[in-house]
């Protein structure tokens, strides 16, 4: 997997508000991501997660402090409960590429 042609892959959605391109290989996912403002996160995501933000600003809010991220800006985010948190999109577009396990 030399080359990803993202531009040319469709979009996939499957909540209000957020969407997303992925390319899966061994075990790992490459991954574009679209927030807007409708997209609420109801449950604390305990997925570990190595992004940066493409475009956007976008709020990470975590048990003990919220935390904002400028296009730009990196985070690497450990799974599990200790490094749980919830995405916000506080513009109307956010994109994040982001690496991950895969699902």
């Amino acid at each position: 997997m030399r080359h990803i042609p993202f531009e040319e892959m469709p979009w996939q959605s499957d909540l209000t508000g957020h969407r997303f391109k992925a390319v899966q290989h061994n075990g790992r996912q490459l991954r574009i991501l679209e927030l807007t403002p409708e997209f609420e996160e109801v449950d604390w995501c305990l997925r570990g997660h190595i992004g940066m933000v493409l475009e956007g600003v976008l709020e990470l809010e975590f048990e003990d402090k919220t935390q904002t991220y400028r296009p730009g800006d990196g985070y690497i985010l450990p799974a599990g409960q200790d490094n749980r948190h919830k995405a916000k999109a506080l513009t109307p577009i956010v994109r994040v590429v982001m690496v991950e396990d895969a699902l």
